[in-house]
Order: C-alpha cells, then sequence, then structure tokens
C-alpha cells in the first residue's frame, strides 16, 4: 500500500497489547466453557402453537437470541464479587449498528502493577443443520473498524463464534418446544486474524469485512499499523473501490493529518 506522500496517521498501540488481547480471550473462554460445563447450553422457546415448532429460517431468530445468552452469561459473572475472571463491567450494546454486542472489562495483572482491559466482542452463531448457515458472516464496515483502531490503537475486538444445533419438541400438551442447543464455540482477536481469512465486499456501504469461514480461521500476529495497511490494501483492490475513493474516506473520517 502506497500512501504517495500523504501525512496518514499511524497508531501505535501499547507494549503489552498481546497480553491484554491473550487475558481477554483466556477469560472470555472460560466463562463461556463454565456455562457450557453447567449445563447452560440451550435456549428453550416455548409456544401456544400446536405441534412442531418450525425450524425453517430459525438462524434469524437463534442469533439475536444467542448474543442475548452471552451477554447474560457475563453479567451472571459480574454479580459475583471479586469473580475468578477479574471482570468488573458488562455493557450491552444498544444499537445493531454498534460494533460490538457486549463490552467487557477486565482488571489484569501485569507485573507489579494493576492495569485495565476493555474488550469489544462481536457474537456471531452457526447452525450446523443448514449448510453454510453464518459460515461466512459479515462482521462491520471497512470504515467502522478502521475509524475505532485509529481512536484507540489497542482496541480489542474478539469474535465470539457459537456452532448451534436447532430442533422441535412438543409439550405434553401438544404445544410445540424449539431448542438452540449450543454445541461448541471459538474466539480470536480480529487484529490477528489471517489476511487470506478475511475479505472486503465492495458491494456493501463502505465495503462490509466478511470471514471466509469462521470455523477455521488462521492467526497471525501484528501490530496495529500492519493491519490498518492490510485492510487498506484489501479496500483498494476491491473491484468497486481505488485508491482515491481510499482518500476520499480518509478525508472524511480523519485518517490522515490535516494541514
Amino acid at each position: 500500500m502506497n500512501y504517495q506522500g500523504l501525512d496518514v496517521k499511524i497508531p501505535v498501540e501499547d507494549t503489552d497489547y498481546d497480553l491484554l488481547s491473550k487475558t481477554a480471550l483466556a477469560e472470555i473462554d472460560a466463562m463461556v466453557q463454565a456455562a457450557f460445563d453447567a449445563g447452560n447450553n440451550e435456549i428453550v422457546l416455548d409456544t401456544n402453537i400446536r405441534g412442531s415448532f418450525p425450524l425453517d429460517n430459525i438462524n434469524k431468530l437463534a442469533a439475536p437470541l444467542i448474543e442475548s445468552w452471552a451477554a447474560n452469561v457475563f453479567k451472571d459473572v459480574l454479580t459475583i464479587l471479586d469473580n475468578e475472571y477479574s471482570l468488573f463491567h458488562v455493557e450491552v450494546g444498544a444499537k445493531r449498528t454498534d460494533l460490538a454486542d457486549v463490552v467487557l472489562q477486565f482488571k489484569v495483572i501485569h507485573g507489579q502493577a494493576q492495569a485495565r482491559t476493555t474488550a469489544n466482542v462481536d457474537v456471531k452463531s452457526t447452525a450446523d443443520t443448514i449448510k453454510n448457515s453464518g459460515k461466512g458472516p459479515n462482521i462491520t464496515s471497512f470504515a467502522k473498524i478502521r475509524t475505532a483502531y485509529i481512536e484507540d490503537p489497542d482496541f480489542i475486538f474478539i469474535i465470539l463464534s457459537i456452532k448451534y444445533h436447532p430442533y422441535s419438541q412438543t409439550n405434553a400438551d401438544g404445544k410445540a418446544r424449539g431448542i438452540i442447543d449450543l454445541k461448541d464455540f471459538n474466539s480470536y482477536d480480529f487484529k490477528y486474524l489471517s489476511e487470506t481469512d478475511f475479505s472486503i465486499n465492495p458491494a456493501l456501504g463502505t465495503g462490509q469485512i466478511q470471514i471466509k469461514d469462521i470455523h477455521y480461521v488462521g492467526i497471525e500476529p501484528r501490530t496495529t499499523w500492519e493491519l490498518m495497511q492490510l485492510l487498506d490494501e484489501k479496500y483498494v483492490r476491491s473491484s468497486k473501490h481505488s485508491f482515491d475513493g481510499w482518500k476520499r474516506e480518509a478525508k472524511k473520517r480523519g485518517w490522515i493529518k490535516s494541514n
């Protein structure tokens, strides 16, 4: 990516970014695994409909429910004073357009000091009964995520992917019950997502970042600035956009230093 003499803002993260990212991931995984181990891995939908629960397009119903389930797992931990995960704040995204579904804050012991770290969690779900369901999801817009890293070079953006098995039951009274059985999960820091594992779809807004296969991703450690350059290169190479288009976005969103 050649910025052709432009005075581009170069974000520089703290030296402890990798430690804070790994700590957040470990704590998120531990909280979700604890919920699974405790048997809290089903979402039950009782209805007044007779017969079977309709499972066509269940993914459209399941996605927001699983997001709420994850938020509840974290909020339940927060009710425990001095919990073992050092979680001290949970905030659920107010709007569907928010970058994260839930924001978590942790206390982290670093050497002799105590630090705080914030993890922005985007919850994605896939049904094992629907071919390619959620396999290559949209994550967020190119402009939104790039701006987030410019405003905070230590921005931690976690993808929490949950796989589920939906099925139908009929209660004793003949009414339908739907079960969303959560089967497995995976999480990773978007900043470290392998170069070959995501692309930018130019047909949607400023370009939507899409993961090719959310269940099988590679990890490549990089700096925030290296991520910015990779995002910019993918944006410019997408069929709809050009370097002039990137410059327009950069000036509009403050990615270039003003004179």
